[in-house]
Parts: structure tokens; C-alpha cells; sequence
């Protein structure tokens, strides 16, 4: 039985059931699609979306004035992109929400549908509220704001320039610099609940 299905695989797997021409056009398919996803992958850094690094991001320029707002706010030292924008409440929801707007985003950019002003969306609202809420418990639950009712105003209907500010479009940041984007080979994979405090560089002036 098993020596059957093995046999039944390799049939398959060999294109058998097709003649000798069409399996080698179809073998040549196959690697020319298989070598254009491979340089789609390395021109697209693809493997940089797998890590935690806020670089990432600014792969799309469109993301440039919200990776400079970040980097000079007072986010900057304590949490990244993910930690604020991605669920926490296992790694499979986490890559799963991560994959659903990866590929919303480069379906957008690719058309060059993109608004000069990127807003949040309706999806992301309630991720970014329950990770505000999960940062600051503390803060929250000294003033019973510990759940959020339907009407209820977010976090950021009050504090409106953190972390990105009011100013957020293209124009804004002409002249950002932009970091070079990271391999997953040089970062740390995402934690889920939230990445430790980062260490604040220095910088020596000689």
C-alpha cells in the first residue's frame, strides 16, 4: 500500500502521465517562475518582514515620515513598529495579521493607489488600542479605564502626536534618511507580548 502511493507521487511528481516535450516545457515553467520568485524575494528583502526591526517598514517610501516620527519620539527607546501595530496574543495571529497586511499593502503601493496621507485602518484600530492598553495597564487601571466601550474614545483621540505626530505625509520628511533595511539573519524574530526596553545608543563626539 505504501510502495503504491509512493509510486502514485512519483507519477505525479514526474509528469509521467504527460508526453516527453510537454513535460520538459512544463519542468522550464516551472524553473523560470521559481527563479523569478526568488529575485521577487531578494529585490523585495522579503525576508526582512519575518523580524522585528522598524526598518523594515520603511521598505515602502510612503512609510518614511512615520518611521522619522517614531525614531524621534518617545517610542523610539521602548517599543517598535510590531509591538504596536501587530496582535500579541499568539505568534500564529501575530505572522497571520502581518501576512493579511503585507499583502493588502503591496497590492496598494504596486497599483500606486496609496494616499500622500496614510491613516490607520478600521481593522488595525482595535490592535493598536489593546496594545496601548497592554503597555500602559498600570497608568489605565488607576483611573478604571481597564475596558474600552463601543463610543468610547481612543487613546489617541487625546494624546494626538504620540508617537507619529499631526504632520504625516510625504512632504513633511523631503529629506529623511533612510536606514538601510535589515536581513533576518541580523535581528531578532518578533516576541510576542511585547520586545524589552531598547538600550539608548550614544554617540561619541570626539
Amino acid at each position: 500500500m505504501f510502495r503504491r502511493a509512493l509510486s502514485g507521487l512519483y507519477f505525479l511528481a514526474t509528469l509521467q502521465f504527460l508526453s516527453k516535450p510537454w513535460r520538459i516545457a512544463c519542468f522550464a515553467a516551472l524553473g523560470v517562475l521559481a527563479g523569478l520568485a526568488l529575485t521577487v524575494g531578494k529585490v523585495s528583502r522579503a525576508t526582512s518582514y519575518l523580524s522585528d526591526a522598524p526598518e523594515t517598514c520603511v521598505n515602502c517610501h510612503v512609510m518614511q515620515p512615520h518611521y522619522a516620527s517614531w525614531q524621534r519620539s518617545s517610542h523610539a527607546n521602548v517599543a517598535t513598529c510590531n509591538d504596536c501595530h501587530v496582535p500579541h496574543q499568539t505568534l500564529f495571529h501575530a505572522y497571520a495579521f502581518k501576512a493579511r497586511d503585507g499583502l493588502y499593502h503591496s497590492a496598494i503601493f504596486t497599483a500606486r493607489l496609496e494616499p500622500q496621507v496614510i491613516r490607520i485602518s478600521s481593522g488595525a484600530i482595535p490592535v493598536v488600542e489593546e496594545n496601548c492598553r497592554r503597555c500602559h495597564e498600570r497608568t489605565i487601571g488607576e483611573v478604571a479605564l481597564c475596558t474600552h466601550e463601543r463610543g468610547d474614545p481612543r487613546c489617541w483621540d487625546c494624546h494626538r502626536e504620540v508617537p507619529h505626530g499631526r504632520t504625516r505625509s510625504l512632504s513633511a520628511t523631503p529629506r529623511v534618511i533612510v536606514p538601510e533595511l535589515p536581513s533576518v539573519l541580523e535581528s531578532h524574530a518578533p516576541r510576542i507580548g511585547g520586545r524589552e526596553p531598547r538600550e539608548q545608543k550614544t554617540h561619541s563626539h570626539e
